[in-house]
């Protein structure tokens, strides 16, 4: 079964892309609804609180906000919050994958390139649309100011960095034409599986 790392910068509409391929029934792991439901887990959530000397809310959950407000500031901090989260996401895509039948599976994540992980994957998928786009994109989404999402971008690659490293690249600004975009890979990575 071949492997397809799907990413991009916050804001490129990497999820948008990889529904997208969910259309054309292909199973689609996307890790960070995975580390949400991690760091929802009561064990997790006490393990974060303590590091980060933060308070759990009344459900015993991390209120994600304040914890946002330290690791996109600090990269030591973000470092030790994926180094909790990361190994369990990684346990629990080994589980899920080792349960699909397809000729090809998608793994969506921010920072594939950044954590060196490319080469787990057979190729690699950038999602790219302008800065502009990206930016306004998560202010309307999460609501933030244009400076909270450019303190978010600094903590990934930039996108030039990226572009050299992937193995396809879908633009994703008109949703018609990414779209189209998706089909035509769709019809490659078939392929390529039945080789």
């Amino acid at each position: 079964m071949i492997k397809i790392g799907l990413t991009g910068g916050i804001g490129s509409g990497k999820t948008t892309v990889a529904n997208m391929f969910r259309e054309q029934h292909v199973p689609v792991f996307i890790a960070d609804i995975e580390a949400k439901k991690i760091l929802d887990n009561s064990k997790v959530a006490t393990e974060v609180a303590q590091t980060f000397d933060l308070n759990l809310t009344s459900e015993g959950l991390i209120h994600k906000p304040d914890l946002a407000s330290i690791v996109f500031k600090d990269a030591q901090a973000l470092q030790t919050l994926n180094s909790i989260i990361h190994p369990k996401v990684h346990q629990s895509f080994k589980n899920w994958l080792s349960k699909q039948n397809s000729p090809y599976i998608i793994y969506e994540a921010a920072i594939i390139f950044e954590k060196k992980r490319a080469s787990d994957f057979d190729y690699t998928v950038l999602v790219t649309a302008p800065e502009e786009v990206r930016i306004n994109r998560v202010m309307q989404r999460d609501n933030v100011s244009y400076k909270d999402v450019k303190s978010r971008m600094k903590a990934q690659w930039p996108e030039s960095k990226k572009v050299k490293l992937a193995d396809f690249i879908i633009e994703n600004i008109n949703l018609k034409e990414t779209q189209q975009q998706v089909k035509e890979l769709h019809k490659i990575f078939s392929n390529f599986s039945y080789k």
